[in-house]
């Protein structure tokens, strides 16, 4: 099983809210997910960022893809330098 670290879109129309999932890849962008692993509202002036860095780091170690926005998310709230310099990278 593929899993990808991504965004679901949540809010209503023309206000997005987004939550950062564990989802397997195959499942729809707004479908089944595995866990939810932060938030990010883009609407905020500074871009507002919640995490659970630790299960991050732990999906990321378990072979999690991100997507190319979430891995943006994650770089500018310093967890891929985390996982690059941890003991979870390998």
């Amino acid at each position: 099983m593929a899993v990808k670290i991504r965004l679901t879109r949540m809010g209503s129309k023309k206000k997005p809210y987004y939550r950062i999932n564990i989802a397997d890849s195959r499942a729809p962008r707004d479908g089944r997910f595995i866990e939810t692993v932060g938030t990010y509202n883009p609407l905020v002036a500074e871009n507002q960022v919640t995490l659970k860095e630790d299960r991050v780091l732990d999906w990321l170690a378990k072979g999690a893809q991100p997507s190319d926005t979430v891995r943006n998310i994650l770089s500018k709230a310093g967890v891929m330098k985390k996982f690059h310099d941890s003991k979870y990278s390998k």
